[in-house]
């Protein structure tokens, strides 16, 4: 960790620096820039974008053209040995912000070499992968935590508040809706959705918020899946343009619970809002209903409208604004996750005396909204989702995928297949 001035400063380094940096890292690093965060427990800790590692650099070197002058430069490191480079140019923490199949290599080799680690949704793919990260961060002292931004997005924390305070009582089912735009299938994503899917995409949002606001006190049962393909790829092919999930869990008095998730990323770009987004989930005596983009504006702007602006925007997942004192900000629950890992590693680093440093990076393993090991679930529905989703590409459509039964952990079933294939033996 490096003092600037007096004032001790996190040193980041960013794997990835596409869509997602420039929503909601982008706004974290610019303020710190100049405004440490504060805390009694630990004074004033700078935030400090150090070094970027990407494939080509193009992206980030636009970035530090666009920003001469105005804010410390970054390193950027670019090339297949671009990671490695970061990791030993003396960043303390990583981001880690790349497609979601390439999450697993990069977060391993920044624990591994003792950096505080952030990844995004999903943290991985599956058990196996997230049993070694498990480990790893233990091992070398680190924090490795996971992005769900939606848990902060003030409608989920009420409905977990009233949850929790035993106002809604006992979840019965739930379905949830996330559409996006052809534009992010087809344009900004377009070099690596190849097999993939929208569900591990952005499913998961939904999977976590389910499994932390309903929770702890339940167990995962079971999950199937289908999908429709045949636009941004080959209708036989293994890439998805739509999925539909549901996943099963029974609750300690062995009622069970059922969730439909649906998703897509082929919704017209001319759409009035960024995404469709849309949840509802009923309880023995409530119905809770939310509509994230009809929860309060409409806009309309000359040749401006849908496109450039939508008319309805979301202005409480990130948005700009002139503050009535004058000044221009970037807000919103997309960028306060982002700020909370970097609060939460500045209390292990200078919350206290060097001897109790394993007291407060216990104290924030235990944060079971972002810590890994608290991912469990969310990875088994990934990893039993993209395995039905699999067999379903290869012509065998209908599998389910059976949680801590007497066969494993995760054990997917075959229509006329009486041979059960396992796919994670341990407990998950």
């Amino acid at each position: 960790m490096l003092r600037t001035n007096d004032v001790a400063t996190i040193r980041c380094g960013m794997i990835g620096f596409g869509m997602i940096f420039d929503d909601t890292y982008r706004p974290v690093f610019e303020r710190r820039s100049s405004e440490p965060l504060y805390y009694p427990a630990t004074g004033p800790v700078g935030v400090s974008l150090a070094a970027v590692a990407t494939r080509t650099g193009t992206r980030a070197a636009r970035y530090l053209a666009s920003e001469a002058g105005r804010r410390q430069p970054f390193v950027n490191f670019a090339g297949p040995d671009a990671v490695e480079k970061l990791l030993a140019s003396g960043v303390d923490a990583v981001c880690v912000a790349t497609p979601d199949d390439r999450h697993f290599a990069a977060a391993r080799a920044a624990i591994i070499a003792r950096k505080h680690v952030l990844i995004e949704k999903p943290s991985v793919l599956s058990l196996a992968e997230l049993d070694e990260l498990t480990r790893l961060a233990t091992d070398n002292d680190v924090l490795a935590k996971v992005v769900y931004h939606k848990l902060a997005d003030p409608d989920h924390k009420k409905l977990r508040t009233l949850y929790q305070d035993g106002v809604l009582q006992h979840v019965n089912n739930g379905y949830c809706s996330l559409l996006e735009p052809k534009s992010i299938s087809c344009g900004q994503f377009v070099e690596w959705i190849t097999g993939r899917n929208p569900a591990t995409y952005v499913a998961v949002h939904y999977l976590k918020l389910i499994d932390f606001t309903f929770g702890p006190d339940w167990a995962l049962d079971r999950v199937s899946a289908t999908g429709q393909r045949g636009i941004v790829g080959p209708a036989d092919g293994s890439t998805w343009d739509s999925v539909q999930l549901q996943i099963v869990y029974r609750h300690p008095d062995a009622r069970e619970a059922a969730f439909d998730i649906h998703t897509s990323w082929v919704t017209p770009d001319n759409f009035p809002g960024y995404v469709e987004q849309e949840v509802q989930f009923r309880f023995d005596n409530a119905v809770w209903c939310a509509h994230q983009r009809k929860r309060g504006v409409e806009l309309t702007v000359e040749n401006r409208t849908p496109g450039e602006l939508k008319n309805t925007p979301n202005y409480h997942y990130n948005g700009t604004f002139l503050e009535p004192w004058g000044e221009r900000s970037q807000r919103g629950y997309g960028i306060e996750v982002i700020e909370r890992f970097f609060q939460e590693v500045a209390f292990v680093e200078y919350g206290g005396t060097p001897d109790t440093r394993n007291e407060r990076l216990a104290k924030m393993r235990a944060l079971t909204y972002n810590d890994i090991t608290a991912d469990r679930n969310c990875v088994a529905i990934v990893q039993s989702l993209e395995a039905i989703l699999g067999r379903a590409a290869a012509g065998a459509p209908g599998c389910v995928v059976k949680v801590n039964g007497p066969a494993g952990g995760l054990v997917l079933s075959e229509p006329g297949n009486a041979t059960p294939h396992i796919l994670y033996e341990g407990r998950v």
